[in-house]
């Protein structure tokens, strides 16, 4: 654990009692444990709903303590018998810096596109009387680097923020189902394969799994190499992934492993969001990666991240536009035949026409009768042919 990571534990414990955590002053914090809450009244806040910005314990991929922040919004009416069933938004691809957490996002931040787009579709879910969490994931407005899709880390922080709500509000009940998008629809993958054995008093009855990214990203990095320009789009992700991987393993110099043609990409991902990437001008893709880059360390990181090693334990909703540029949708078809052959309960859904991020509301339907089916204990199934 790094020294600005203890001090940050250190005086969350002191200030832990201000919020009514239990066992606050002990030196070893447990993951789950509510740190810090305050009412939420900017944009992050849910209009229908009662709003606070937390920040709680979990772990990070090698098991070390993490402060991570998020979002607890719930209904404004009384909880029913048992509490308000959790909804658990794992968001999309929004940056690596802190300004892209999504709990600090401001009406005119670096993401307000993406915070615009979910927000209406999250509030409904408080007016059918769920209670919606959002973690902000390791490293997002927190102490540290943010090691984007790890997906270990990423499926502890999702799991963890139920943990902490239900500290803050014991209104709040035990059964969640999580929704991802994008790098969120590998979190929800992640925290289906992970999460039941996280905390036996939680019930996870099903993941959503959006244009769910991270199958076979190491070879995109190396046709990316290769020069092949059909990857060209995704080379915006591409300092996302190095930089995510650098927090992890300290091999993964980023300086040295784009040309000085990429290093606006690298310079912007450091610190804008992935809105600001989008419009940094495309090179070849030749030209990327220098020539004598050691990746080594990159594409096991990667290697680890791949959702096609996982065995969801819960049913799973896959959704995907058949226009998607930013996730392959050969890979997701690739992934969900996958899923479907080792068992798992497995819902895919494809929508014609409908892009990375039209998915979200084309399938909203789909998710809303697949998240009633869990919730009445029917397991939905539609395995691709």
């Amino acid at each position: 654990m790094t020294d600005p990571i203890r001090r940050v534990l250190a005086a969350a414990a002191a200030v832990a009692t201000v919020v009514g955590c239990a066992h606050a002053t002990e030196p070893e914090l447990r993951a789950g444990q509510l740190l810090t809450a305050r009412p939420l009244t900017t944009v992050a806040a849910l209009p229908s709903a009662d709003n606070r910005l937390i920040t709680y314990v979990s772990d990070d991929s090698a098991g070390e303590p993490i402060v991570v922040s998020g979002t607890v919004s719930v209904p404004k009416s009384e909880p029913p018998e048992g509490g308000w069933p959790v909804i658990n938004w794992a968001h999309g691809t929004t940056g690596y810096a802190d300004t892209c957490a999504p709990s600090a996002a401001t009406a005119d931040g670096l993401i307000q596109d993406y915070v615009q787009l979910v927000r209406p579709m999250l509030d409904r879910w408080v007016a059918r009387g769920f209670a919606v969490v959002q973690t902000d994931y390791q490293g997002l407005g927190t102490p540290g680097g943010h090691p984007y899709v790890d997906g270990v880390s990423e499926s502890n922080t999702v799991t963890d923020i139920v943990r902490a709500a239900r500290h803050l509000d014991p209104g709040i009940g035990t059964a969640w189902v999580v929704l991802g998008h994008s790098q969120g629809g590998q979190a929800a993958l992640f925290a289906a394969h992970d999460g039941p054995d996280r905390d036996p008093d939680l019930r996870l009855l099903g993941a959503v799994a959006m244009a769910p990214g991270g199958v076979d990203m190491g070879a995109t990095v190396d046709l990316l190499r290769a020069g092949d320009p059909g990857v060209e789009v995704a080379q915006r992700f591409v300092p996302l992934l190095v930089l995510g991987a650098a927090v992890v393993d300290p091999s993964v110099d980023p300086d040295q492993i784009f040309t000085t043609r990429a290093r606006p990409l690298l310079t912007t991902a450091r610190n804008e969001c992935l809105a600001q990437l989008n419009v940094v001008p495309t090179i070849p893709a030749s030209q990327v990666l220098a020539p004598d880059a050691d990746l080594r360390g990159l594409l096991a990181y990667l290697d680890r991240q791949d959702p096609l090693q996982l065995t969801p334990r819960v049913p799973v909703l896959i959704a995907q536009g058949t226009e998607d540029v930013a996730v392959n949708p050969v890979g997701v078809d690739k992934l969900a035949k996958a899923l479907c052959g080792k068992g798992v309960d497995v819902d895919y859904n494809t929508y014609p026409g409908k892009d990375h991020r039209g998915v979200i509301a084309a399938s909203e339907v789909t998710v809303k009768d697949f998240v009633d089916a869990v919730m009445d204990g029917r397991s939905p199934e539609n395995c691709p042919r």
